[in-house]
């Protein structure tokens, strides 16, 4: 890549973002302190929200995968604001009807948060 027709706001920028890499698995991830701790954060606020409960597999159930995801989160002048890890379920191995019966999304529309707001002004 050729970064000399970049203004020098623009090839800072791009050079700060380029010379830190992402982990591609827990085993790179594992190795630097500000991953470990990205990590444990993500954990904390898993557990904090209550976001699981260990209980005994089901016979003939097996259990569903987990991976770590990590992304830098960077300003808008390329310095890095912070390390997020995030834990998620590999659910493309799932099968509808046989792990899960029911999906769930807790995301509103805006018109349904609209008619709310018009409902509770008018029992005012």
């Amino acid at each position: 890549m050729d970064y000399r027709r970049l203004e020098d706001s623009h090839h800072s920028f791009v050079m700060n973002i380029s010379c830190h890499s992402e982990p591609k698995n827990f085993q790179e991830a594992i190795q630097h302190d500000h991953w470990r701790k990205a990590m444990q954060e993500e954990i904390n606020a898993l557990q904090r929200n209550n976001t699981w409960e260990v209980v005994d597999l089901p016979p003939s159930k097996k259990p569903i995968g987990c991976k770590w995801v990590y992304k830098i989160k960077h300003k808008a002048d390329g310095t890095i604001e912070r390390y997020k890890a995030r834990l998620v379920a590999k659910g493309y191995n799932q099968t509808l009807g046989i792990d899960y019966l029911d999906t769930f999304s807790p995301v509103a529309k805006m018109t349904t948060v609209r008619t709310l707001l018009a409902v509770a002004a008018a029992k005012e």
